[in-house]
């Protein structure tokens, strides 16, 4: 259990009670300062979350994100303020077991129409080596619709409360990096704002149907993309392209675990060190919203390339692109740079 990240239940009860008793005298952002007059509050719990809300909500939706611009999502911590804004929320988007803060003030906050996207898709494990080559896709049209995989990974996830976020055994919640899984939730998404605000259900139908049909543009130029490459590997600091590595037939190395501040054992260094020059691996990835020393150290006593790779947990002015999409397409081509595609 990571207890760095975990936060009293006690201390968000007090938190929920400050933040309600505060709601009359301020608001947590343009979102809700009474100017969208019938619009739906929306909360998000980060940028994925925040992408999908906007998109598919359209001009019907007020969405405010709980985690802003530049901060890592995996240690917000929130303001009284701010559990107080989740409460008065006409729906809640979130991803359990990214943030554990997040996760809490939910449970305590009594909204009705409350998401959580692990729902909406199958939730796998992922440790810091993952290999996409002997993937089973069948199925996945059939769990985006119908939800029938909803309680397995209600039950995958609910071990140790999403807060082995990780560890080993901890189901990997990066599924917004596989467009094949976030058009999954976004299908998800669509049918609970239709039932959330019924009277623009239409457009939450169209909107969710562009959104989709984007996303499987976005997959179509990774198979296409990443098809024919000298290497199958990459090595990158935070381990959250699992299910990216697994839907294109790659291998993630990972150089510590899921958790972007873990810092790598010597062993573990030394193992890259073999794998690079097992497979021909070029570059290092590191992110945008972490150090990258660790990378940057490990490029320099492996002869290597360092490049970003994006986990899209925030866009900031030092993000590949304007928005997810964007940024994808950005990730796409540093993988087809580093792993040599023909």
């Amino acid at each position: 259990m990571n207890v760095r990240r975990l936060i009293p239940t006690t201390a968000v009860a007090g938190a929920v009670a400050l933040g309600l008793t505060a709601l009359s005298a301020c608001s947590t952002s343009d979102a809700a300062d009474g100017s969208n007059g019938d619009k739906l509050k929306v909360t998000a719990s980060f940028y994925p979350m925040q992408f999908l809300a906007e998109k598919i909500g359209g001009e019907h939706v007020a969405v405010t994100s709980l985690t802003k611009p530049g901060v890592e999502p995996h240690d917000l911590e929130l303001t009284p303020r701010q559990i107080g804004s989740i409460s008065e929320s006409d729906y809640v988007l979130y991803l359990k077991g990214i943030q554990p803060a997040v996760d809490d003030a939910i449970n305590q906050s009594g909204v009705k129409n409350t998401v959580d996207a692990a729902t909406l898709t199958t939730l796998e494990d992922h440790g810091s080596e993952v290999s996409g080559h002997d993937h089973d896709h069948e199925g996945e049209e059939e769990h985006g619709d119908e939800h029938g995989h909803e309680e397995e990974a209600h039950e995958e996830h609910a071990e140790g409360d999403g807060h082995n976020h990780g560890e080993e055994g901890g189901a990997d919640p990066h599924i917004w990096l596989d467009p094949v899984k976030y058009a999954e939730v976004a299908k998800g998404v669509g049918k609970s704002l239709e039932k959330a605000d019924p009277d623009h259900a239409a457009d939450y139908k169209k909107n969710t149907a562009a959104l989709v049909a984007e996303l499987g543009e976005l997959n179509t130029a990774y198979e296409t993309g990443l098809k024919n490459t000298a290497t199958k590997t990459f090595i990158t600091t935070h381990s959250a392209f699992g299910y990216l590595a697994e839907r294109y037939g790659l291998t993630q190395q990972g150089i510590a675990g899921i958790d972007p501040e873990a810092e790598p054992s010597p062993a573990r260094i030394q193992e890259i060190h073999t794998i690079a020059e097992k497979e021909k691996a070029t570059t290092v990835f590191f992110e945008t919203l972490a150090s990258d020393k660790t990378a940057k150290t490990l490029a320099k006593d492996t002869g290597l390339k360092t490049g970003v790779l994006d986990p899209l947990e925030g866009i900031t002015e030092k993000s590949q692109g304007a928005d997810y999409i964007e940024v994808m397409k950005s990730n796409l081509t540093a993988l087809q740079k580093a792993l040599g595609a023909k």
